[in-house]
């Protein structure tokens, strides 16, 4: 392959072979192990109910578990995305496995509240140096194609998530917390993929070397990225605190309001989740042929009449707008990511890791925050609560159009 020479904001040259051609078999290996590690961290809140009675929880003690592993990300993942920017690490890529295998061991073995605090941070660690890193992985392998490449590298991820209702059900509900075993040899898996991952990158992302011409910088005025900016991160805190209120709570409100079974409301988070899944890998390809932003127009607005009726439905009703809800709202997260790539070109990895991290953090501090009201008030009130936050949506009209 020839090498495609750019200069980035530093002024330092990358030597970064043009792929022209999307590489499917890394997409879809970074995709597996995104598969694998969004696995274990939606099970986590997903198993709520059987932490809670295992270990004699608050509902704030809940939130507080949730909120550790995804702050930690959140810390985290800009600032591996901004170091590994200016010298890329691909040695990094089954380090980030390692310290989820640990935390999932540890995870298994906790027996008290502060134990299970520090597996979850373990796990948390791993999370952050998969995003930004395997996200330049699928920019670089993308071949032109980087809606679609973006979307099946979250697709991986939200599949994981979409299984995680069902892990509960048949590993965590019977076995409790020692269910989590089972992912050891996931976690050895995704090991040994990242590791034949790793080798492609090092070959196809060379160091930076001086000299050099071409700078790599937005068309766009330094006032509208900012403004861009901005919408984009209300966007994803709208979409991350619903999202974290239906996977930490929703079980318990489908539990209490319906009086279903906690295997049961396993499956209608399933099915949310599992629509999603769906969503995400549409939303890049759509977005590739109508634009990033029609696409986050419609999936962050698209949403709200299915959330604000979702809490007066009937059970039945409820299964179909979860899937409603699911799909529309999954479709943009791929294209929020890579229409912020597109604002500041040439910061591929800080740009993913602050997205990414910022989108964990924010389910972070609304899983403690949430536990804390629900506490106080009623699950039902925060189902209340939620519905109304896909109405941030309407911000996208001040998003500017980048292609």
């Amino acid at each position: 392959m020839q090498a495609q020479v750019n200069q980035t904001s530093t002024g330092q040259i990358s030597k970064q072979p043009a792929v022209s051609a999307t590489v499917y078999t890394i997409l879809f290996s970074i995709s597996l192990v995104h598969l694998l590690n969004d696995s274990i961290t939606a099970a986590i809140p997903a198993m709520f109910p059987v932490l809670k009675e295992s270990l004699h929880l608050s509902f704030a003690q809940v939130g507080m578990i949730g909120f550790v592993l995804n702050i930690t990300s959140t810390v985290l993942q800009p600032l591996i995305g901004n170091f590994t920017d200016s010298k890329p690490q691909p040695k990094l890529l089954p380090i980030g496995v390692l310290f989820s295998l640990i935390g999932v061991i540890a995870l298994a073995m906790a027996s008290q509240f502060m134990s299970t605090i520090f597996a979850v941070m373990l796990i948390g660690v791993g999370s952050a140096v998969l995003h930004p890193e395997s996200s330049r992985v699928a920019f670089l392998a993308a071949g032109g194609k980087r809606g679609l490449a973006q979307s099946i590298f979250q697709t991986g991820g939200n599949i994981g998530q979409s299984l995680a209702p069902l892990l509960v059900m048949l590993l965590f509900v019977p076995l409790g917390q020692q269910g989590a075993f089972w992912f050891i040899p996931i976690f050895i898996l995704a090991l040994a993929v990242q590791f034949r991952v790793a080798k492609w990158y090092g070959q196809h992302y060379k160091p930076k070397q001086k000299g050099g011409q071409t700078k790599r910088v937005s068309a766009l005025p330094q006032s509208k990225i900012i403004i861009g900016l901005a919408v984009l991160t209300m966007l994803i805190f709208s979409k991350s605190i619903y999202t974290a209120g239906m996977t930490n709570f929703y079980a318990f409100y489908l539990i209490q309001h319906f009086g279903i079974s906690v295997k049961e409301s396993q499956l209608y988070l399933f099915m949310m989740l599992a629509a999603g899944t769906v969503g995400t890998f549409c939303g890049g390809p759509l977005a590739d042929r109508f634009g990033r932003k029609a696409i986050i127009w419609f999936s962050i607005l698209g949403a709200a009449p299915f959330a604000l009726l979702l809490p007066y439905v009937s059970l039945f009703w409820s299964g179909v707008f979860s899937l409603a809800i699911g799909f529309i709202l999954f479709l943009s997260m791929s294209v929020i990511i890579v229409y912020a790539q597109e604002l500041v070109p040439g910061k591929v990895g800080m740009i993913s890791g602050l997205f990414f991290g910022l989108s964990f953090g924010l389910a972070g501090i609304a899983s403690a925050g949430l536990g804390y009201i629900a506490d106080h008030t009623s699950i039902e009130y925060i189902m209340h609560v939620c519905a109304y936050l896909p109405l941030l949506g309407l911000l996208t009209v001040f998003l500017p159009k980048t292609n």
